[in-house]
């Protein structure tokens, strides 16, 4: 997330983006040792995906994703991620529904690449589960909920659609605190950071929350 506020204000840099630079320089310099913990798993592409609505410069919002390699559970257990995506979403977002949506398409759109690599690996794939916690966006895209004036989500809408017509993915809904992607969305206090580590060589300490 640090890192995609200051790309996107290199063009027009300002104190407050050397202030945010020196953040992450100090941060880096704390945790020289950071790194990710993978667990065995029976390596199934999984993800989470959530958006921060009108959380940027020009009313735009914030896509992230996290995923990751675990089992076809219903709701798949936490794992070390593959792929963490934070990025700003281009156009201006008309509704958090719209925005999670739009953070759905980035997510399954660089999840099939992965899919194949590990089918070609020999690790054949059912449809990948995508947790999302906007209960709008999981009713459009599983037909539970039927979308009226929606011309700026039919891309995104119809491309999910058919992507899960062809046994792709699965989309589920699960609480905004269970949702790993949460963390890659939105600016967080330092307490947040550090209530989600555990003191044990940066692994990410999820439990309970």
């Amino acid at each position: 997330m640090a890192l995609s506020a200051i790309a996107a204000q290199q063009a027009e840099a300002t104190v407050a983006t050397e202030q945010a630079v020196g953040l992450l320089l100090d941060y880096v310099a704390i945790y020289p040792n950071d790194g990710i913990v993978y667990q065995a798993s029976d390596m199934i592409l999984c993800a989470h995906t959530n958006a921060g609505f009108l959380n940027k410069s020009q009313s735009r919002s914030h896509a992230g994703a996290h995923i990751f390699l675990s089992e076809n559970d219903p709701f798949p257990r936490f794992n070390g991620a593959v792929l963490s995506i934070a990025q700003i979403i281009k156009f201006v977002m008309a509704s958090a529904a719209e925005s999670e949506l739009a953070a759905l398409f980035i997510m399954a759109r660089e999840m099939i690449p992965h899919r194949q690599t590990l089918i070609d690996m020999g690790w054949p794939q059912p449809k990948s589960p995508i947790q999302t916690d906007n209960s709008t966006a999981a009713g459009v895209v599983n037909n539970t909920i039927v979308p009226r004036r929606s011309k700026m989500m039919d891309m995104h809408f119809w491309w999910l659609h058919c992507q899960a017509s062809q046994d792709q993915f699965r989309y589920y809904w699960d609480a905004g605190s269970k949702n790993w992607a949460d963390y890659n969305t939105k600016h967080h206090p330092d307490t947040y950071h550090e209530s989600h580590r555990s003191p044990h060589a940066g692994i990410w300490n999820w439990v309970g929350t």
